[in-house]
């Protein structure tokens, strides 16, 4: 059986790739094709996770044992079958490709080809460029400062603004729209 996974990223709109695997291909088979569709090194920690339908993170499966305790269920990659954690179409996973600020990709199983296989796994659709592999903080913090210095602590408004005169109604209800979300209409 094959699977067919679609991918999309939160950070990139236009990015999209499509992975199609054998079912018998282990996690990790499918984190290289992962990495190559995206043109990342293979040099990162990275983890996928098996979610509920509200993108809920259930089972983790790692890139390398991560010493879990033995009460509880661990899974690595390289040993974990695909058939054996995904059993449904539809099925949604994270892959955490950037684990020092969990950056991931949204992943859904989107068919389950019967009676065909495949020998490895093939990027079927590839559209628009992934987002960065890892967030380097230092050259963000650099750029920020340059900024600050070439905009000058006036460029605000006025340097005696004061923040308890504004008036915050019309805010109501900022709070829940806050933050990153993901437009799950993509899949």
């Amino acid at each position: 059986m094959i699977f067919r996974f679609l991918i999309l990223s939160d950070e990139v709109d236009n990015f999209v790739r499509e992975i199609k695997i054998d079912s018998d291909a282990t996690f990790l088979d499918l984190h290289n094709a992962i990495i190559e569709s995206a043109g990342y090194t293979k040099d990162q920690m990275a983890s996928f996770f098996i979610c509920d339908d509200n993108w809920n993170r259930k089972t983790e499966i790692t890139l390398i044992d991560m010493g879990t305790s033995p009460e509880e269920d661990s899974y690595i990659m390289e040993d974990t079958r695909l058939e054996e954690l995904l059993e449904d179409e539809d099925q949604k996973l994270l892959y955490v490709f950037d684990y020092l600020t969990e950056r991931a990709f949204f992943m859904e199983l989107k068919e389950m080809i019967l009676r065909e296989t495949l020998d490895k796994p093939v990027c079927s659709r590839s559209e628009g460029i992934p987002p960065p592999q890892v967030i380097n903080f230092e050259e963000s913090d650099a750029k920020i400062a340059i900024a600050n210095d070439l905009l000058g602590e006036d460029f605000y408004g006025d340097a005696e603004y004061n923040a308890d005169e504004l008036d915050s109604s019309g805010f109501e209800g900022l709070d829940s729209v806050a933050g990153n979300s993901f437009d799950e209409d993509r899949f």
